[in-house]
């Protein structure tokens, strides 16, 4: 009788063996496939944080530079004098052209003196000064921070400003006097979006400038820890205005870029350091965003790795004993067979076929339960991780950053307040965009490779459990019976 047909009539026959065969093939499967299912779900749920966590390289004066040089030009007869350096637009835009850039956005800072309306006053003191700045922020007592848009800097991405009136500055007001303020300034002199508004420059106080009002926006934040300054005392503009008022026309102190894929951070990094080619600069990323989004993603992925490998060893495993013990039950037909001239090779393909069968029909339990199995292991797994993320990143940030100039817009300025502005805006950003659930689906490669796990534990199983069968001849077979 052919061997393929003798087990289908084993199978058959023996139909409670079959049964639990069955139902322990596909308690394997099941965990296997979702495995699979985990793991494949966590390459994806990856490539999407890769791409979409904004990973941003930073461009800012080196400050180290910045004090070298002011203690070098530092006498009697002169006070401290900190120049803040500059680069020019033109490199900054070229960096800007870079394919893996989504974006960027061009900072300048000024300070002036209010005109025609009146500031909003602290009574926390007044500020002393002992150190000036040139080619930047003096002694007035307006902040000027230019941007290419606001929508771009931390302070909005955060939502710790907010647009309440008006629109935002973008790039459209390259070269304009267009302006947003904060909602208690404008409340205060009774300022409305379309008003105009006057102020003066600092090193001289019979130059003045017409500001247009476009926007008002509220800031969350309402103390300083600047004495005798406000955060309502920050202006929003164009990065061009600024450069008017410090005489640095054409050329900008600070600028972010955000990336289209954080996988490119390093390479990018490189680029722009040639381009900018400037000493003065430091150019430094922050993928803390990217880092807290696919920690978790990491975590699910080889987590899933392990079930699979665990799972697929013990199947084994089970399924050789499974098969030894059943072995020895059929001594007596496995002697028959070889002394009748039956070859041992089609005796061990009997039980091969009939393994193949019961495989069969375990995917199909698979297939029916591992994405009900993948999803729910899945996203408790996730749920599990991403909680154990944010408690290590909270931990590490040891509660809020210092604070630093008042309304300060710098996404990664270099600065204390504009670093400690841009971790804020990137544990917002992060928060926004953690996955809350995979996107659990069986896939042709998850059955191809379902298969072939299920071949191979089946193989394996076979050929330890045949190891009795082709050492044996039929005499001893029979004997030992």
């Amino acid at each position: 009788m052919n061997y393929l047909k003798r087990a289908m009539l084993y199978l058959t026959h023996k139909k409670g063996q079959s049964l639990l065969l069955l139902l322990i093939m596909s308690a394997i499967l099941v965990f296997v496939l979702s495995g699979l299912i985990i793991q494949n779900a966590a390459v994806s749920a990856t490539n999407s944080v890769t791409k979409s966590a904004g990973t941003t390289i930073s461009v800012s004066a080196n400050r180290n530079k910045m004090f070298s040089k002011m203690r070098s030009g530092t006498s009697k007869s002169k006070p401290k004098t900190i120049t803040t350096p500059t680069v020019s637009n033109e490199k900054i835009k070229k960096a800007g052209k870079l394919n893996t850039v989504a974006y960027y956005n061009i900072t300048n800072t000024a300070s002036v003196n209010a005109s025609s309306f009146d500031t909003v006053s602290t009574s926390t003191g007044t500020s002393g000064g002992g150190m000036g700045m040139k080619g930047g922020a003096s002694a007035g007592d307006i902040s000027i921070d230019g941007v290419s848009s606001t929508k771009l800097t931390s302070a909005f991405v955060s939502k710790t400003n907010k647009i309440v009136s008006g629109r935002n500055i973008t790039t459209s007001d390259v070269n304009t006097k267009n302006v947003v303020i904060e909602k208690e300034l404008a409340t205060q002199n009774g300022i409305k979006v379309g008003d105009s508004m006057t102020v003066k420059m600092t090193s001289s106080g019979k130059k003045s400038l017409k500001l247009k009002v476009v926007g008002i926006y509220k800031a969350k934040s309402t103390s300083s820890s600047v004495p005798g300054s406000d955060p309502s005392n920050t202006i929003y503009t164009s990065y061009t205005l600024p450069a008017t008022i410090t005489g640095t026309e054409g050329k900008s102190s600070t600028v972010t870029y955000i990336l289209e894929n954080s996988a490119k951070e390093k390479a990018t990094t490189k680029k722009i350091k040639r381009i900018i080619n400037n000493s003065s600069f430091s150019v430094s990323s922050d993928d803390a965003s990217y880092k807290q989004l696919l920690q978790p993603m990491k975590n699910v992925q080889s987590f899933a790795k392990k079930i699979v490998w665990l799972v697929a060893i013990a199947g084994t495993i089970i399924l050789a004993l499974i098969i030894i013990l059943s072995v020895r039950t059929r001594q007596r037909e496995i002697g028959v067979l070889v002394s009748l001239g039956e070859s041992k090779f089609h005796i061990v393909a009997q039980l091969f076929s009939e393994l193949f069968v019961i495989l069969i029909g375990a995917m199909v339990v698979a297939l029916l339960l591992g994405s009900f199995v993948g999803n729910k292991v899945g996203n408790q797994l996730l749920s599990q991780q991403q909680t154990t993320s944010v408690s290590t990143t909270s931990g590490s940030n040891g509660g809020p950053g210092g604070s630093g100039a008042p309304g300060s817009s710098q996404t990664g300025g270099g600065m204390r307040g504009g670093m400690a502005t841009q971790s804020a805006g990137t544990t917002s950003a992060a928060n926004k965009k953690t996955l809350k659930t995979l996107n659990t689906s069986i896939t042709p490669s998850s059955v191809i490779k379902l298969g072939g796990m299920g071949l191979v534990i089946i193989t394996l199983a076979v050929c330890v459990s045949a190891i009795s069968i082709l050492r044996l001849r039929p005499k001893d077979i029979l004997i030992g019976e």
